[in-house]
């Protein structure tokens, strides 16, 4: 066979591998174009509940801490990126945010790990601290594991929401997931994960707050 008629064989037989799989390179482009297209329909639906003008001016106060090893992290100054992500889309709601240095110049240390501990009281307390209307706890929680089969670590990440009232009652509750190829960065894992799913999940208790609270 001449050396010349190689590389067209090579060319057509990729060609007809191709047609034959009915393969696309747009298709995964327009897959995802069209999974965003329906998480903003559903966000846009979650938002029009008519209760905006309950929730106006109401305060909000946002924690995050970070499960490791059965033991939770809260310092809130190690997830500034993540609480601007958050408050910036509750701010655009109409509800009025606190920043981290308000946060701790008014709530000690001690009752925020309080509070990820499930404890109501120190709930209440913050809250009371800040004379907020409500709290939004998000709690991040990873497992890594290793995969045999690209052989490299893998992680998994969720964070878990929580609104509840100045009085303690849970409101709302809601949660994303993702998993990725990646080191021992959970926190980067996670940001990237909020900036995927904060529309979702603040249009999520926004609606549950319209349906409860704010009836």
């Amino acid at each position: 066979m001449r050396p010349t008629l190689i590389p067209l064989l090579i060319a057509l037989t990729l060609c007809s591998t191709n047609f034959a799989h009915g393969f696309s390179f747009s298709q995964e482009d327009d897959a995802e174009q069209a999974q965003e297209a329906q998480q903003q329909a559903r966000v846009q639906s979650l938002l029009s509940s008519p209760c905006r003008a309950k929730i106006k001016n109401q305060k909000i106060m946002v924690l995050i801490g970070e499960e490791r090893n059965g033991l939770v992290q809260a310092a809130q100054s190690s997830y500034s990126s993540h609480f601007n992500a958050l408050n910036t889309r509750l701010q655009s709601l109409g509800l009025k945010t606190y920043t981290q240095a308000q946060i701790k110049a008014q709530v000690a240390q001690a009752e925020i790990d309080a509070y990820f501990k499930n404890d109501p009281d120190a709930a209440l307390s913050a809250s009371r601290r800040l004379a907020a209307q409500y709290i939004l706890r998000g709690l991040i929680s990873s497992q890594t594991s290793y995969n045999p089969i690209v052989r490299v670590n893998q992680v998994a990440i969720r964070m878990n929401f929580t609104l509840t009232g100045a009085n303690g009652r849970t409101i709302s509750q809601a949660s994303a997931e993702n998993a990725s190829y990646a080191g021992a960065d959970t926190s980067g894992m996670a940001l990237t994960l909020i900036n995927e799913k904060a529309d979702a999940v603040v249009a999520q208790l926004y609606s549950d707050y319209c349906r409860s609270a704010g009836s």
